[in-house]
């Protein structure tokens, strides 16, 4: 393969000291035990403690205080438990008991990885040939709990990234579920999730609701048909199940004044609890001129996986929803960058092994999907996928996929597809693209590279990706020589 390939020496490792402050809580029982202790303290006595506390931890977090605050706000139902005024307590005694329900969590101890590349919104103040990008990774710590994370740098015009250094102190964003639902489109997706029988519909079931309505409204409607209706047990899981479903969308947001890198996406819903997984980004351009950047990725809850959307314009506010319909049912999905005969296009592997590809007129729900590539070289007997989303080039939509062979090793190869109807293949590379080094080999799952998500720059393919599911490198590939290889390699 006469192919040009530039292995770069940065190496994107995992930091332990990248920490943020989650809520720690055992049960009831424990965390009435340890108030009770606190409350036996005297004023003098907390704030002793109190301060103590702040000064070994105040300059590892943006605000440590308010954390504790807000985590104390998270115990209240603890105090009316316990018969104690909580709106009474001393600011020391509060922050003190929520210190108490907090824990450090270091986001990136176990690997960061996975990475996918886009062109950031800013491009102002650049030289020419010099492009400004994101990088996403997954961030894994412990008890493999992923969350996505973001760096930003400057690509020039040798292909050199260039980064400025990573901030310390995380910022989870300020999350709300105040995400207002249709019902009928609510109703659309609960048949398309859950099971119900003839004598428990949607319909009926959420019949009384407005046209339109938030979460907290939904909770509230459905605690109350829990209390006044006598529902078997398997009803209520399927309110219980409802509500899961209706968690899974939420907005967030981040502080203007936070870096970049300093963002951290940790899971919020339920659904997404034991980690959010290889996020897919890609700059999407509408019909109408208007960019949004989309990432598709996987939900994890420790049991189920669940295909989501996360949307964002500035990486600041993001949106997350649930993606839906028959054949959302598998990792790796991967939208292209724009619309295509007037429907949304996605790459998909819904049985495990074969490449899929599927349209769509909602950007939410996926229907049906057609078989676009199966398992053809020895190097992806086991599975073909993508490896994040095509990419238009002047000769089709180049696809760089990964394919698994003999002794579960991962491989980067590459597919091109015609331009007006990606169904049909153009051309696909007889050998990988690329195989892992003796660098890359080596790592918490060996013999693995893969990537989420590619961009072109200066005529070059630049691929992001990991090594053995550790740390993250990057490689720029010319562009010109990988499509002439792709034309003639049948």
């Amino acid at each position: 393969m006469q192919v040009t390939i530039k292995r770069n020496d940065v190496v994107f490792s995992p930091d332990s000291k990248k920490i943020i402050a989650r809520f720690f809580y055992l049960n009831d029982e424990r965390g009435m035990d340890v108030i009770h202790r606190v409350m036996t303290m005297s004023e003098n006595e907390i704030a002793a403690v109190i301060k103590q506390v702040l000064r070994n931890f105040s300059k590892r977090h943006r605000n440590i205080s308010q954390v504790f605050e807000k985590h104390f706000t998270k115990v209240g139902h603890l105090f009316d438990k316990l018969e104690i005024d909580a709106d009474g307590l001393s600011l020391y005694r509060k922050l003190l008991i929520g210190s108490y329900f907090t824990h450090e969590f270091s986001i990136e101890s176990a690997a960061l990885f996975n990475p996918s590349i886009v062109e950031h919104p800013d491009q102002t103040e650049l030289e020419q040939g010099k492009k400004r990008v994101i990088l996403s990774f997954r961030a894994t710590g412990e008890g493999h709990i992923s969350s996505l994370v973001f760096r930003a740098g400057i690509l020039d015009q040798n292909n050199n990234m260039t980064f400025k250094p990573a901030g310390q102190l995380l910022d989870q964003a300020s999350s709300s579920v105040k995400y207002v639902y249709n019902k009928d489109y609510f109703i659309e997706r609960l048949k398309e999730t859950l099971e119900f029988n003839h004598k428990l519909t949607p319909e009926s079931l959420l019949d009384n609701l407005t046209f339109e309505f938030t979460y907290g409204e939904l909770k509230y409607y459905i605690d109350e048909l829990k209390k006044k209706s006598k529902y078997t047990k398997t009803q209520k899981l399927i309110l219980d199940e409802i509500l899961w479903l209706a968690l899974s969308h939420y907005e967030i947001e981040f502080s203007l004044d936070t870096a970049l890198s300093e963002r951290v996406i940790f899971p919020v819903s339920y659904s997404e609890k034991n980690g959010i997984e290889d996020a897919r980004f890609v700059r999407f351009t509408d019909d109408n001129g208007e960019v949004t950047y989309y990432a598709t990725y996987t939900a994890y809850d420790g049991l189920v996986i669940l295909p989501k959307l996360i949307e964002t314009q500035s990486f600041y506010k993001f949106k997350s929803s649930a993606i839906h319909g028959e054949i959302s049912s598998n990792k790796g999905m991967a939208l292209f960058p724009r619309k295509i005969n007037g429907k949304y296009a996605m790459l998909c592997r819904i049985d495990g092994v074969n490449n899929y590809i599927a349209f769509s007129d909602n950007i939410n729900i996926w229907r049906t999907a057609k078989l676009l590539q199966e398992p053809k070289y020895p190097w992806e007997f086991i599975q073909i996928g993508n490896s994040g989303s095509p990419i238009e080039t002047k000769e089709g939509w180049l696809v760089i996929t990964h394919a698994v062979g003999a002794m579960r090793e991962y491989v980067m190869g590459a597919s091109l597809f015609d331009l007006d109807n990606p169904e049909k293949e153009i051309g696909r590379l007889k050998t990988p693209l690329m195989i892992p080094n003796e660098k890359e080999r080596e790592g918490y799952v060996p013999n693995v590279i893969y990537s989420c998500g590619s961009i072109v720059h200066n005529n070059n393919l630049i691929i992001p990706y990991a090594m053995s599911d550790y740390a993250s490198t990057f490689a720029s590939i010319n562009l010109d020589e990988l499509l002439g290889e792709l034309k003639n390699s049948d």
